[in-house]
């Protein structure tokens, strides 16, 4: 039942987040280990090994296609427990596994796997709040998440110290099973039978051909997988860039907590700020000076070594304060035309965005290898075509009295 009177607990709250925090944990928590495992498994190339990190997401990406509408149909514990089981299924290979490219099918299940409690827990909280107390939960489950990645490659760091890089695996198992069982003892189904729905394919058939009635959903998912796509590059070369390029090996959990504090810091900011300032025209603001920062980059180190760490360091605060006013907004003017099919309509933008992000990543991070640069040629690029893509597909003009669209 949803309910607008009774105040959300805390057990709930921070069920429903360590439900999306896993996520965080079993990408970020691996970071500090991927050149100990590239040796492992005798994969000495690091643009490679960024596979490791880039893969996950489109496990992510496929596997919520699929599990939000299942839910839909089976209910939401079923799906939840499919998930963990997926998960501990790929964790074993990832263990197990004697090369890179069956660690790679391993990353790419637990994607999969994860996807399903990720996207179920959002579905929970919706079912059982709405108005300003779903809004609060969010906040709450949200603010709970952007801890995760600050602390994860200092825990997965530690514990590889004691017990290895498997142990990182072990550590994600056991803390997925802890999440699991606690959820099965403490979390009510949600779903009322009366409102379930078959799974049919033409779920997907009309969701797709609704989502692409709509040119500001088209252009906002495109938008994101290029931010997307330009952030994982990042995300799958910081151990290479800090361990190896720069080394910080005894400091790099440190430098990646910090610029992760940028993300989560606008990220809060933002929340205050959307209401005031409409989340176009912050949209816009922060995808220009994402572009700009990017582009002043590539300028003035064309050609040139790395710079300094501090001068490497203040670049990328910069453009990571932007992508706590790009994410969440882009996401929130994509979903705004199709609330009617918020379930496929999530899942199918998500699935697309995602999916253009990972050869993105994939084609940029190659060329990572004694050089940072290309890192910010590609956030200029894409920050360039999304900025491009934002101001063709608009809808309302910028800047105008936001009040007039509430």
């Amino acid at each position: 039942m949803q309910n607008e009177q009774v105040k959300p607990n805390f057990e709930f709250v921070a069920l429903m987040a360590s439900l999306m925090s896993i996520v965080a944990l079993t990408i970020d928590a691996l970071i500090p280990a991927i050149a100990d495992i590239g040796i492992a498994i005798n994969s000495l190339d690091p643009t490679r090994n960024q596979l490791l990190v880039i893969m996950i997401f489109l496990g992510l990406g496929v596997g919520q296609l699929f599990f939000g509408p299942l839910s839909d149909s089976l209910g939401r514990k079923p799906i939840v427990y499919i998930g963990f089981s997926i998960f501990g299924v790929a964790s074993v290979i990832c263990l197990l596994a004697p090369n890179l490219e069956i660690m790679i099918i391993g990353r790419i299940l637990q994607g999969i796997g994860l996807s399903a409690p990720r996207t179920i827990s959002i579905s929970i909280v919706r079912d059982t709040y709405r108005g300003d107390y779903m809004a609060k939960i969010m906040s709450f489950v949200t603010a709970f998440f952007i801890l995760i990645p600050v602390v994860a490659p200092a825990f997965g760091k530690a514990v590889m110290q004691v017990m290895g890089w498997q142990g990182i695996f072990y550590a994600q198992l056991f803390f997925a099973l802890v999440v699991c069982v606690w959820f099965y003892k403490r979390q009510q189904e949600t779903l009322k039978p009366e409102h379930k729905v078959p799974f049919t394919i033409s779920v997907f058939i009309n969701g797709i051909k609704e989502i692409f009635k709509h040119r500001e959903t088209v252009s906002c998912t495109l938008m994101t997988g290029l931010i997307t796509g330009s952030f994982l590059v990042y995300l799958s070369s910081a151990q290479h860039v800090f361990e190896e390029l720069y080394g910080l090996k005894e400091s790099f959990t440190y430098v990646f907590a910090g610029l992760a504090i940028s993300i989560g810091f606008s990220t809060l900011m933002n929340g205050t700020l959307v209401l005031r300032f409409g989340m176009r025209n912050l949209s816009f603001v922060a995808l220009t000076t994402f572009t700009l920062v990017g582009a002043l980059y590539m300028v003035l180190f064309w050609g040139e070594p790395n710079p300094s760490v501090t001068v490497l360091i203040s670049f990328l605060s910069v453009l990571f304060l932007c992508l706590g006013f790009v994410w969440g907004n882009l996401r929130s003017i994509a979903m705004e035309p199709i609330g009617h099919i918020a379930g496929i309509g999530a899942a199918i933008t998500g699935f697309i965005s995602t999916v253009l992000s990972i050869p993105i990543s994939i084609f940029i991070g190659g060329f990572i290898k004694e050089s940072v640069w290309a890192i910010f040629a590609g956030f200029g690029i894409c920050g360039l075509l999304s900025v491009v893509l934002f101001m063709a597909f608009k809808t309302r003009p910028l800047f105008a009295s936001n009040r007039a669209y509430q």
